[in-house]
């Protein structure tokens, strides 16, 4: 795997990690009683966004580590995956 790959794949899983931390603890003006003027009440109170971007970056790496561990390391991939529908053209047809 190439450097500019490693970094596309970190990049896409950093993200997918940080829309799944995004939620963690987060609760609304509504949920609070304390609605501020001018704004939604769904709004968050106290996002503590950089908590979770550095919670997203470390689970990142966590899997990123996986990922590379299993494709490169022990040198898996898509192909290694048993198929789930069969071959059906490799089995040839009864004659009669």
């Amino acid at each position: 795997m190439g450097w500019l790959s490693a970094i596309a794949i970190f990049f896409i899983i950093w993200w997918v990690v940080l829309f799944t931390v995004l939620p963690f603890g987060v609760r609304s003006q509504h949920e609070q009683g304390e609605v501020t003027d001018g704004t939604e009440a769904g709004a968050p109170v106290a996002p503590r966004m950089g908590y979770k971007v550095m919670l997203t970056t470390a689970i990142a790496i966590v899997v990123f580590a996986l990922f590379y561990i299993v494709t490169v390391v022990i040198g898996l991939g898509l192909d290694d995956i048993p198929a789930i529908v069969p071959d059906f053209g490799a089995v040839e047809p009864a004659r009669e």
